[in-house]
């Protein structure tokens, strides 16, 4: 009789495994047939036929599970070695953050903080360890008023001196540590909240503005000017490119602004040059004469006196006598590739009508580049000034607090270069982060007394600077970064496992939506910006109390499209067009670019200090966590802890020794 389970024709098919080791060869393994359903009437021999059969498949099926498994086994051991030799090579290197401090004040507020961080770390291992052998000699609970119920129902003898130690500490624990770190970390929670909310207003009103495809529309009248080619309705524009030694970019972007779609006479392009390499001036010099022989409006200068960093470049060029000459001026930084049609599709908006008039406030950030200011706007708002490492934010604010309006262009794109490297990244962000904080105490009391709306000063100072700029570090290391490691080891402060997962997790989620493929790197971007948050935090720190790091201007390292190789062979061309005056030295350029070029090859890669300690310090509360059973806050704080270790090493981006 023929089981219900087998009714139905069941005919075999055949799977062919492959097997990755060239020593094993194929087997063919079939699917179940009706005689392996026919048990009942099946003969004794056939049975066994077919036992040794299935036998025969289930071996071939283990070992097939076996390769793979030690495939993968072999995988995970090759990497953990390959990590071991990496970590050994960046200690035996001693190439730190610190090896780059140039002032004894400096040094002494990054050790300060750093000496913080060693504090909490040696801390939470003491800690531990008295964890681990109390949790060994039964002090283990599920809950913290477990813990306390259970020591006052304790009589007043007690098993050993260990036990009275650790009586002791959880009620210092209960009475003492708890309660300040719980009211700290609603404090943060509540800061968290708040700035979730206003991440979450920003996205939906981004949403909307897609939505409503809502943004400012140019007067027809003039974009009608510009199509018709008369160079009479085109305006004047000064087109200013500042750099300092950046030559991996110089050329792109000097190419990029002389291809503007632009009457030649209508346009003046400055190249401000404040490098101080010689090598550097003379192939910049002959790029400019190159696009001057070419037919280009275009003048190069080079400052004396590099004061004032950018914004001393910027000012200098402002006072050259033909500005008075110009009604706008557009600026490029050396690593940003402006789009042929870029001043056709922004100059037209000077004379705008907005289609959500007083709806939105019409203010945000200046980033220095791929901006167009009405040069009457700069003059009024005071100019470029040299007080802080943001000076595209300062004339912003200043403009702001004049009445001039801003207009964001999101389908105007102009193409830029990222950061050489994790440590031209991390510099770039201790500047962003410090000079907002140094902008604030020097443009808190004009705000207050600007002739603006009570609803635009409380956006700017409470929006713009304390919510974005300083609340948002603030929080985001101290709440992910100290707050929670120290509750594992004072579990009578709580973290609700909403606050450590599920609302960071929705937010980052929220602002990569725009991106769809961005998802698959919502975890690691999450990860990334936490670790992150130590930098951004002692820049914070840094620039509200003014302290050494915050002056630091860095030039951020660009890599270029164009490499060290293209660089020679244009230098092994010579000048393309004869010059009036000396020509370079091209044979000592091509040298000089040959042996930079070696010297690159052979960088080392940093350890750095904070992250590593920060690293340690989380991946202990981890396990700490793991004796309080505690799901969510473990996985947390250990792939917060590798990814911390991962950035402490220098392990991503370019690795090179």
């Amino acid at each position: 009789m023929v089981p219900w389970w087998a009714k139905g024709s069941h005919k075999g098919t055949s799977v062919v495994v492959k097997m990755e080791n060239p020593n094993w060869s194929m087997v063919e393994l079939e699917a179940p047939s009706e005689e392996d359903f026919l048990i009942g009437s099946t003969p004794t021999g056939s049975r066994e036929k077919l036992r040794g059969k299935n036998a025969k498949q289930l071996t071939w099926v283990l070992l097939l599970k076996a390769h793979r498994a030690a495939g993968c086994l072999t995988s995970i051991t090759s990497t953990f070695l390959s990590f071991g030799s990496t970590v050994r090579r960046r200690v035996a290197s001693g190439r730190t953050d610190d090896n780059d401090i140039e002032t004894d004040e400096n040094k002494a507020v990054k050790t300060g903080f750093y000496n913080c961080i060693k504090v909490f770390l040696w801390l939470s291992l003491l800690l531990f360890c008295f964890e681990v052998a109390a949790y060994f000699k039964g002090w283990h609970f599920g809950a913290p008023n477990l813990q306390l119920q259970y020591i006052l129902s304790v009589p007043l003898g007690f098993k050993d001196l260990f036990d009275w130690l650790y009586t002791h500490w959880v009620l210092i624990r209960v009475g003492y540590l708890a309660p300040p770190l719980q009211f700290l970390a609603n404090v943060c929670i509540v800061l968290f909240l708040i700035q979730s909310m206003d991440r979450l207003i920003l996205c939906l009103g981004c949403f909307w503005i897609r939505l409503k495809k809502i943004k400012p529309i140019p007067k027809h009248e003039a974009v009608a000017d510009l199509e018709s080619g008369e160079d009479s309705f085109f305006p004047m524009v000064l087109i200013q490119i500042p750099m300092c030694n950046e030559k991996e970019v110089y050329q792109q972007s000097i190419a990029a602004v002389c291809s503007l779609d632009w009457p030649k006479s209508r346009i003046l392009i400055q190249v401000l040059d404040d490098s101080d390499d010689p090598m550097t001036q003379l192939l910049i010099k002959e790029e400019v004469h190159k696009w001057q022989q070419e037919g280009a409006h275009i003048v190069y200068r080079h400052r004396v006196l590099r004061d004032g960093y950018k914004a001393g470049n910027l000012k200098s060029a402002m006072s050259c006598s033909y500005v008075k000459d110009y009604e706008f001026v557009a600026i490029f930084d050396a690593d940003f590739q402006p789009s042929p049609d870029f001043l056709k599709r922004t100059v037209p908006h000077f004379k705008v009508e907005q289609q959500v008039n007083g709806v939105f406030i019409n203010f945000f950030g200046f980033n220095g580049t791929a901006g167009v200011w009405r040069i009457k706007a700069l003059e009024e708002s005071g100019g470029w000034l040299e007080r802080t490492t943001v000076e595209d934010m300062d004339i912003a604010v200043r403009a702001h607090l004049r009445g001039w309006k801003f207009i964001f262009l999101n389908d105007v794109e102009c193409r830029c270069e990222l950061p050489e490297s994790y440590e031209a990244y991390r510099k770039q962000q201790h500047r962003w982060h410090s000079g907002p904080m140094q902008l604030f105490r020097l443009c808190l009391p004009d705000i207050i007394r600007a002739k603006i709306s009570v609803w635009k000063k409380f956006s700017m100072i409470f929006l713009f600077f304390l919510l974005r700029k300083l609340i948002l570090p603030f929080y985001s290391f101290t709440l992910f970064c100290i707050i929670l490691p120290m509750t594992m080891f004072v579990p009578e402060a709580e973290l609700p496992a909403w606050v450590v997962c599920y609302i960071p997790a929705i937010m980052s989620f929220l602002n990569i939506l725009p991106a769809p493929k961005s998802f698959p790197f919502i975890v690691p971007y999450l990860l990334f910006e936490n670790t992150m948050s130590v930098t951004k935090f002692n820049a914070m720190v840094s620039g509200l109390f003014q302290l050494g790091s915050s002056y630091e201007w860095v030039v951020t390292k660009k890599f270029g499209r164009s490499s060290e190789n293209d660089l020679v062979s244009l230098v092994e061309k010579g000048p393309k067009h004869q010059r009036v005056g000396s020509e370079p030295n091209l044979d000592k350029i091509q040298a000089d670019l040959k042996q930079e070029q070696k010297a690159r090859k052979t960088k080392h890669n940093r350890i750095y200090t904070k992250e590593l300690a920060l690293a340690f310090l989380l991946l202990t509360a981890s396990a700490r966590s793991l004796l309080s059973v505690q799901g969510i806050h473990f996985y947390f704080l250990l792939f917060q802890g590798v990814s911390f270790l991962l950035v402490g090493l220098d392990l991503i981006g370019e690795q090179v020794i």
